[in-house]
């Protein structure tokens, strides 16, 4: 396997990625776009969730395919950002048609970052107008770090962000992984300086510096956001991406897989207070491919996706946490 040609997501043939953000408000939204519906299926392991139309996506649903997937900030506020995109997919005529109306079918899922900072004084919900804009910005390019869904993300210790990575697989098969890593736990080992995901890295995607030397890692759990905040202020939420078709049934599958990559990223993660849970799509724009080896490669992606996220974050005014490269020399 080898990365992508960008090492996004958006390496799969198709996708488009859309952000927006209010850096005053310390918060955004992200939103993943094909040109023409996809399946999905998702799956959740934290124990601290917020969902919009996840339900559909379980295979035993008739609903067969959707129209975009939202990552977003906002806690349950957030999940206007859903509403945003389907104003801009409605436009465009996309949807679930039945008679002469016309229903975009897009889920979402939110991260918590309400006390992070940020200006939260709003009269009127920021999250519809954050949703279109992401709308409209999609592109095949787009940055990582202190971005989209990702503004106001905070891991344990330092800033968390948006990420994403890819791997093409023998067969030509492209997976792909886009995150909004804002968890419980540690991204990094104790020290801020080596990643848990180093193992997993594909050259110096976030820092080549390997793994850490140290030995009996992950036995304290030093949590500087618990200490600024509450350890209620989590989640990380994710879409996996194929383009090998593949059924509903078979992308909960790899969305089952894609938690592992969650897990070999961070310490701890799936706690109670976390709404881990995966997206996983598939364009269907190339042929089947093995399903196992699709669920692998979306962990590995996940993992330094995640490690990318954190690596990428840049400060802001009033910061509750420093950022990675404000602790390396």
């Amino acid at each position: 396997m080898k990365t992508g040609p960008k090492n996004l997501i958006t390496d799969v043939p198709g996708l488009r990625v859309g952000n927006a953000q209010n850096d005053t408000l310390k918060s955004g939204a992200t939103v993943v776009l094909a040109e023409a519906p996809f399946t999905a299926s998702v799956h959740v392991m934290g124990g601290a969730p917020g969902t919009r139309e996840t339900d559909l996506l379980a295979p035993d649903k008739t609903v067969v395919a959707v129209d975009a997937l939202v990552l977003s900030g906002g806690s349950a506020y957030g999940l206007d950002a859903c509403s945003g995109v389907m104003d801009g997919l409605r436009m465009a005529g996309r949807g679930f048609v039945v008679g002469d109306a016309v229903i975009p079918l897009v889920p979402g899922a939110i991260l918590f970052d309400l006390l992070n900072g940020g200006e939260k004084d709003w009269e009127e919900n920021p999250y519809h107008a954050l949703g279109r804009k992401a709308y409209d910005s999609a592109s095949t390019d787009f940055d990582l770090g202190t971005i989209g869904a990702g503004t106001g993300a905070l891991t344990a210790m330092l800033k968390g962000g948006l990420g994403s990575a890819s791997l093409e697989l023998p067969d030509g098969t492209m997976v792909g992984a886009l995150v909004a890593a804002n968890p419980v736990g540690s991204v990094t080992t104790p020290g801020d300086r080596y990643f848990y995901a180093a193992p997993f890295e594909m050259g110096p995607e976030f820092g080549g510096l390997g793994p850490d030397p140290a030995s009996g890692l992950g036995l304290t759990l030093e949590n500087r956001k618990a200490e600024a905040m509450s350890l209620r202020e989590n989640t990380t939420i994710a879409i996996i991406a194929t383009d090998a078709a593949l059924t509903k049934a078979q992308c909960q599958r790899v969305a089952v897989a894609a938690h592992d990559g969650i897990g070999r990223a961070t310490v701890p993660a799936h706690t109670p207070f976390d709404g881990d849970l995966v997206f996983a799509l598939s364009t269907g724009s190339a042929p089947e491919s093995d399903v196992t080896l699709i669920g692998h490669a979306a962990s590995l992606c996940l993992a330094r996706a995640i490690a990318r996220a954190v690596y990428a974050a840049t400060p802001a005014p009033n910061d509750l946490l420093p950022c990675w490269n404000g602790n390396t020399p």
